[in-house]
C-alpha cells in the first residue's frame, strides 16, 4: 500500500485528536455519549485517511458521481451540515433555558423585594 505524506500527516493529527478526546473524557469534561460520538467520528476519519481512493470509489459507485473525490467532498459537506444543524439546535435550546432562568430569577427577585418592603 503506497501512502502519501498527507496521509501520514492525517494519521498524526487524527490520533492526536483521539488522544485529546480521551483526555477530556478522563477529566470528566465529556460525557460518555460525546466521547463515543467523537471517537467514532475520528475512527471513521482514520479509516478514510488510510484508504481514501478505495472509499471514494465505493461512494462514487453508490452515488453515481463522475470522480471519486467528488463523492468524499459531497459526503463531508452533508455531514458538516448535519453537525451545523445539531449545533444550532443546541444553541437554541440553551438560549431558551437562559431566557427562562432569567425570567424566573427576575420574578423571584421582585417577590423578595415585595417581602422586604412589607
Amino acid at each position: 500500500m503506497d501512502m502519501y505524506v498527507a496521509q501520514y500527516i492525517a494519521f498524526v493529527i487524527i490520533i492526536g485528536l483521539m488522544l485529546y478526546v480521551l483526555g477530556k473524557y478522563g477529566k470528566k469534561e465529556f460525557d460518555w455519549r460525546d466521547f463515543l460520538f467523537w471517537e467514532s467520528l475520528l475512527l471513521v476519519m482514520l479509516i478514510i485517511a488510510a484508504f481514501p481512493v478505495k472509499i471514494s470509489m465505493e461512494i462514487r459507485n453508490i452515488l453515481g458521481l463522475g470522480r471519486g473525490l467528488d463523492s468524499l467532498f459531497l459526503v463531508a459537506i452533508g455531514f458538516a451540515y448535519i453537525l451545523l444543524f445539531k449545533l444550532y439546535l443546541a444553541v437554541d435550546r440553551l438560549e431558551r433555558e437562559i431566557t427562562e432562568l432569567t425570567r424566573n430569577f427576575g420574578i423571584e427577585m421582585e417577590q423578595l423585594r415585595e417581602k422586604l418592603e412589607k
